[in-house]
């Protein structure tokens, strides 16, 4: 082989090497421009509302706890839920409801008046629930103050 035949020979790696980083390039710039025009809204338009109900939630948890933990227990063999205010409650007149909350199936949900007896309790059935993961949510108000408790319950 001479010199000249040297010279001549082609070879295409430099191009290819080229054209990879290029492609590269544009895939890489591809996904720039789609994440430059992604719209990303963390905050909603009424934050500040939002902020103000969950404030008040919190406070209603903290009202409740200080008032007294509210049992709900559930009963499987008797197929029963049993929900027991505190003694701080006693002489109140306490209004409210009690939400079974299904979360896999909304249909399901039921909304039960807070009927409580003399010993502030009061016992709801369970046998006509489909079985699953239930929340026992209990939104109630004695006095000028309102009060929130949730259970979840494995109804068998």
């Amino acid at each position: 082989m001479t010199t000249s035949d040297k010279n001549k020979s082609f070879t295409l790696w430099p191009y290819a090497i080229i054209g990879a980083m290029v492609l590269f390039m544009g895939y890489i710039a591809f996904f720039v421009y789609k994440a430059m025009n992604q719209d990303v809204d963390l905050v909603s338009k009424n934050y500040y509302e939002q902020e103000i109900k969950y404030q008040d939630h919190i406070n209603t948890l903290d009202r409740t706890k200080a008032a007294g933990d509210v049992a709900i227990n559930y009963n499987p063999e008797k197929q029963s839920i049993l929900i027991q205010l505190p003694e701080s409650f006693a002489g109140q007149s306490v209004n409210g409801t009690v939400d079974l909350f299904r979360p896999s199936d909304d249909k399901l949900d039921q909304n039960i008046p807070l009927q409580l007896g003399r010993d502030q309790s009061q016992l709801i059935e369970t046998d006509k629930l489909e079985k699953g993961l239930w929340k026992v949510r209990i939104n109630f108000s004695a006095g000028n103050e309102t009060y929130y408790s949730e259970k979840t319950i494995q109804i068998k």
